[in-house]
């Protein structure tokens, strides 16, 4: 069984402020609290075949993640797809930023999380807290931005 989750948020700063905030995918941490740590690669400025590898903590337990970047189109969107072999991965994920007025950019994030092995049994528990989460998460991502 695979499943989606979105978040949405209004931030207070002009879209290409914000979509240069969420295409630094280091930034994650800010907002995640699950990252405990995150790398690029190539260096340079994110773009359609970058990698981002990171350690994040769910249920108690580190595992690794490793997404590349499969669309980049500034200032608007964002799309992912994870890499890594999990028991759940998000098997495609992005941003896409509107802008909303002077000043003022809406975002929505996503993604599309599917269970492997094991996990198709537990990826409802995972997409039902990430539901759950999202609209904390919105807040999160929008209070990172403007405080950057």
């Amino acid at each position: 069984m695979a499943g989606q989750f979105e978040a949405t948020a209004e931030i207070n700063r002009p879209i290409e402020e914000v979509f240069a905030f969420l295409s630094d995918g280091t930034n994650d941490p800010k907002f995640s609290p699950r990252v405990q740590a995150i790398t690029k690669t190539p260096e340079g400025p994110t773009a359609v075949g970058t990698v981002f590898t990171s350690t994040v903590k769910d249920a108690g337990m580190k595992t690794g993640r490793k997404f590349r970047i499969t669309e980049f189109e500034a200032p608007h969107r964002i799309r992912w797809a994870e890499t890594s072999k999990n028991i759940v991965t998000a098997d495609e994920g992005g941003y896409d930023l509107e802008s909303t007025g002077p000043g003022t950019t809406k975002v929505r994030i996503f993604n599309v999380l599917e269970g492997h092995g094991i996990g198709k049994l537990l990826v409802g528990f995972a997409l039902g807290a990430a539901r759950k989460d999202a609209p904390a998460f919105g807040q999160r991502i929008k209070a990172a931005v403007e405080a950057s």
